[in-house]
Formats: structure tokens, C-alpha cells, sequence
């Protein structure tokens, strides 16, 4: 049975773990993605008993693959899963009637997800069209798959069209926010009680959590699951000091990641799960468009790599 919503939104309120994809020979390794599945749910420190939420998005590189290979790592992430945790899939909206496809494709799968995360739009686009359309498609999909959806913020000037969504659709349970803290205090005033508010620009996240987000997302969390959730724990209690300093154990590895317009976001995490040489998870070999890195961020990494292991 899906969530009613205020479960999904305290549900979310936690780590949105985002495992990378591993590759093998240019193709996807299923093995070693289940693999990275089972470490995040048998690795699991969130107190209270929470669920683990994971999330096949962009970090897993859901851009570079095909619509059946997305279904299929969905339906493989899911069956894994099982109803221990809460799965989220990463729709990319171009074109939009595709997007619909996929989701009504995954909405029959045995273990469907409990969210759909939209994407940033690419191409041309206005904040009218971007209300209008996405009221249709949550209307849509919402009524006939049974779709929640977080809206994945990454243009300021879509700020009123996105608190007009959230507010006026029941279908969008909350916004990701991918573009800076600046944006925080505007969004959760707009957004109030219509949905989360969380932050999406990795565990680096105790100032906007300060300022008001809920949960946040992690790309480093297939690695060292520790740190993502301790630092959860933290700051739901209000316990930011705890946070900021776990959150400087682990800063050097995601300013690499989001170095240079995110340039290493995946392969930095590939390359930090090599060199940790653990055999519980799965790095692979470098995925379409994103090569292991150059030996001088190579080395950057391995030294930061005492620091990083406690947490896995």
C-alpha cells in the first residue's frame, strides 16, 4: 500500500542516498548495483528505526542510460529493497510524454517507487509553461499510477511557478533544491505546509538545514553511509555542532565532487570507493561521459581517504 503523504514527508525527512551506477565494459554491472543496494540497507544508522530512502537519480547517471535499462535498475533497486525501504526514481522530463511512459511502465512494476523525482528541465522553457504542464502531467500520472512527485529546483526564475505547484497540486509532495542556501528561507515560507523542502546539494547541508530544509540528498552515502546519516540524526535533534563536524570529515571528497560546475560528482565517488578497498560495494570501471579520474585528483582523494573510512 503506498504512504499517505504526511508518512512519505516524514519519511523523507532523512538521507536520500543516491548510489552510482557501476559500469563494466561500457555496460551496466546489475550485480554490483545490487551489491551497493544491500550496503545501504544492511549499513543503516538512522536512529529512530527510519527507513532508508534510496534514490536512482542523476548522481547514478539515469541521463546516459536507456529507458529499458532505467526500468530495469528501478525494478532490480526495488526488488532488493523490498519493503524495508523507500524508492525513489529520478524521471527526466524530455519529452514530456515519455517521461509519462517510463513512469506508467514503473508504476506496474512489481515494487514500484514510493516518489518520482523530475529532473531540471533542459531546452527552452518558461515559468508559466513549467506550472502549466507539470499541473497537467501531476494531475495525470498522479490519478492514473498513483505518482508523488519532489520537484528538482535548479532555476531561480521558476521559484513563484514552483511554490504555485506545490501548492496547488496534490500530486507534489516537495522541492529539491539544487541551486544554492540563498534559495532556502524563500522556499519553505512559499511552500509551508504543501510539502518538504530538502536540500540537494549533498551532506554539505548543515547551514540550510539550519535555515529550514528537511533531509537531504547524498551521493557519497554508497561509500560512507555513516557520515550521511549520523549527520541526519544530528541535525533532527537540533544538533548542528555535531553536524558541521562530521560534515568537515567528509568536506574535501564533495568539494572535489562539486568542483567546477560539478565536474567529478560521479566519478569522484567512484574513484573514493576503489581506493577505500572495500569488497562490500561495487565502484565499477567509470560510466558513459564520466572516465576515473585524472591522477591528480586521484591523489587529492587518497588523502582524504583516512578521514573518510571510519564512516562506512
Amino acid at each position: 500500500m503506498p504512504l499517505e503523504i504526511p508518512q512519505l514527508l516524514e519519511v523523507l525527512n532523512s538521507v536520500t542516498a543516491i548510489p552510482i551506477i557501476p559500469f563494466k565494459g561500457g555496460k551496466i554491472d546489475y550485480t554490483g548495483h545490487a551489491k551497493n543496494v544491500d550496503y545501504l540497507m544492511q549499513n543503516n544508522y538512522l536512529d529512530e528505526g527510519r527507513r532508508r530512502v534510496i534514490a536512482i537519480a542523476g548522481t547514478s547517471l539515469i541521463h546516459h542510460i536507456s529507458e529499458t535499462e532505467q526500468l530495469r535498475i528501478i525494478d532490480k533497486t526495488g526488488q532488493q529493497m523490498g519493503d524495508d525501504g523507500i524508492l525513489m526514481s529520478g524521471i527526466v522530463p524530455n519529452p514530456i510524454r515519455q517521461a509519462g511512459q517510463l513512469i506508467e511502465a514503473q508504476s506496474e512494476l512489481q515494487r514500484p517507487p514510493d516518489v518520482y523525482l523530475l529532473m531540471p528541465l533542459t531546452g527552452i522553457s518558461n515559468p508559466e509553461g513549467i506550472y502549466e504542464a507539470y499541473m497537467e502531467f501531476g494531475e495525470t500520472y498522479g490519478s492514473t499510477c498513483g505518482a508523488r512527485f519532489l520537484y528538482y529546483f535548479r532555476q531561480k526564475r521558476d521559484m513563484p511557478a514552483v511554490i504555485r505547484l506545490l501548492n496547488d497540486s496534490p500530486h507534489f509532495v516537495g522541492v529539491k533544491i539544487g541551486t544554492g542556501e540563498e534559495d532556502v528561507a524563500p522556499l519553505v515560507e512559499g511552500v509551508g505546509n504543501s510539502g518538504i523542502v530538502m536540500w540537494g546539494i549533498g551532506d554539505r547541508c548543515t547551514r540550510p538545514a539550519q535555515l529550514g530544509t528537511k533531509g537531504h540528498t547524498s551521493g557519497i552515502a554508497v561509500a560512507f553511509a555513516r557520515a550521511s546519516d549520523e549527520i541526519n540524526n544530528a541535525q533532527r535533534r537540533g544538533d548542528y555542532e555535531t553536524s558541521a563536524r562530521i560534515e568537515a570529515d567528509i568536506a574535501p571528497l564533495e568539494e572535489i565532487r562539486f568542483m567546477n560546475e560539478r565536474v567529478y560528482n560521479y566519478s569522484a565517488v567512484v574513484e573514493a570507493m576503489i581506493l577505500s578497498g572495500f569488497d562490500d560495494i561495487a565502484a565499477g570501471a567509470g560510466g558513459p561521459f564520466n572516465p576515473r579520474v585524472p591522477s591528480e585528483i586521484q591523489e587529492q582523494l587518497r588523502k582524504v581517504m583516512p578521514k573518510l573510512k571510519p564512516y562506512h
